[in-house]
C-alpha cells in the first residue's frame, strides 16, 4: 500500500444470514449501538515485528508490519457493561481448546446478535485498520469472531498457555478488569516463534526479562491491545486466587488476499463445531482464490511463458488445494510452547 493510500474497512465474506444446526439468538439483548457502546481511543505506543527481532525475510508477505500495540479503549463504560453481560450469558457454552486453554466459547456470534454487530462493526474495523496500517476485514470464519477466553478451573493452571494465534490480526479485550484480577495477566514474548519453540525445545518458558504484561488503562474492562495474533508469542498468566478472569479476541484478516493467510485452521478440526467449520473454512479460502483469480482475469498482455502462468494458477489456488487436504486428512495437536 503507498503511503497515500488510506487503510479502509472492507468485507471479505458477508456474516451468514441463516444460523448454524443448534445455534439460537438470544431474544433479550440491546441493539448494539456504536454512539452508546464505542469509545475508541488511540494507543499511546505501537510495537513493530522488527522490535521483537523478525527479519525482512519474516515480515515479507505479512499482512502488516506492526506487531502489538499498548492498551487502549475501545468500549464505552455502557458497552463494557453490555460485553461483559453477554460473557457471562454464553459462559453456559464453555468447552476446552484442545489441551492449551480449559474454557472458551466460539461461535458466540451465532447466540448474540450484539456481539456479531461488535465483532463486524465497520466503525471497529476502521479505526483497527487505521492502527494497523493497511485495509482489513473482518475474519471471514466467524468462529474467530468473538472468541471468548475464560478463567480455568485450577489455580495452578495458565488461563492460556503461551501460543501464536490462528489468525493474522486479532485485538484482546478485557472484559473483566485486570485491575481487580488477582493475577492472570496478559502477557507478550519480546522475541519471535522461532526463539520460543528453540525454547521449548529445551524445556523452556520465556525468561522474565523478556515478557511484557501491558498495564492497562482505568477503567480496564472494553480496553484492547491490538495483536498481530499470528507472529506474537503470548498467553493469559495464570491467577494468584479462582476469581472470575474474561477476555474476548476478535479476528481480522488483510483485505489483500495476496499476501500470507497466516492461518492454521487445521488446528480447530475438534474444537469447533464441524459443519460450521467446514462451510466457513470453505468460504473463506474460495474467497482467497477468487480474488487471486480475479487478479489473472484482469491482468493483460500475452507475455506469459508455460511456466510462469502455471506458477500463477497454482498460487491462486493454493489454499483451496491445503484446505482439501487439510480437511481429509484430519486434525492435528493444537500448537503452543509448553
Amino acid at each position: 500500500m503507498s503511503a497515500t493510500t488510506k487503510p479502509t474497512a472492507q468485507v471479505a465474506v458477508p456474516f451468514p444470514s441463516e444460523l448454524p444446526p443448534g445455534y439460537a439468538w438470544f431474544d433479550d439483548e440491546p441493539v448494539f449501538d456504536p454512539e452508546r457502546h464505542l469509545r475508541l481511543e488511540q494507543p499511546a505506543e505501537i510495537t513493530t515485528l522488527a522490535d521483537l527481532g523478525y527479519g525482512p525475510d519474516d515480515i515479507a508477505g505479512k499482512a502488516t508490519t506492526i506487531a502489538a500495540s499498548s492498551p487502549f479503549r475501545v468500549l464505552s463504560d455502557e458497552g463494557a457493561e453490555v460485553m461483559l453481560a453477554v460473557a457471562r450469558r454464553l459462559r453456559a457454552f464453555c468447552r476446552p481448546a484442545g489441551d492449551r486453554i480449559e474454557r472458551t466459547v466460539r461461535g458466540g456470534c451465532y447466540r448474540s446478535k450484539w456481539l456479531r454487530d461488535l465483532c463486524i462493526s465497520p466503525e471497529v474495523t476502521q479505526h483497527f485498520a487505521d492502527i494497523y496500517g493497511t485495509s482489513i476485514a473482518p475474519h471471514p470464519m466467524p468462529v474467530h469472531l468473538g472468541h471468548i477466553n475464560y478463567e480455568p478451573s485450577r489455580i495452578e493452571a495458565a488461563v492460556d498457555k503461551w501460543h501464536h494465534d490462528t489468525i493474522p490480526l486479532d485485538y484482546v479485550m478485557m472484559v473483566t478488569d485486570p485491575a481487580v484480577t488477582p493475577g492472570g495477566r496478559f502477557e507478550y514474548f519480546l522475541g519471535t516463534k522461532a526463539e520460543a519453540a528453540a525454547m521449548r525445545a529445551r524445556g523452556e518458558t520465556p525468561p522474565a526479562e523478556r515478557i511484557v504484561a501491558p498495564e492497562f488503562p482505568g477503567p480496564g474492562p472494553g480496553s484492547v491491545i491490538a495483536l498481530h495474533g499470528d507472529m506474537v508469542v503470548h498467553r493469559g498468566g495464570p491467577l494468584t486466587e479462582l476469581a472470575e478472569r474474561i477476555t474476548m479476541v476478535n479476528a481480522f484478516v488483510s483485505a489483500d488476499a495476496s499476501l500470507d493467510a497466516q492461518s492454521r485452521n487445521r488446528d480447530l478440526i475438534g474444537v469447533d463445531d464441524p459443519q460450521t467449520l467446514y462451510s466457513e473454512w470453505a468460504r473463506a479460502v474460495a474467497w482467497r482464490s477468487r480474488d487471486r483469480l480475479d487478479a489473472i482475469v484482469a491482468s493483460a498482455g500475452f507475455d506469459g511463458d508455460v511456466e510462469s502462468v502455471a506458477t500463477q494458477l497454482e498460487f491462486a489456488i493454493d489454499d483451496v488445494r491445503t484446505a482439501i487436504d487439510e480437511m481429509r486428512s484430519g486434525g492435528g495437536v493444537i500448537e503452543h510452547y509448553e
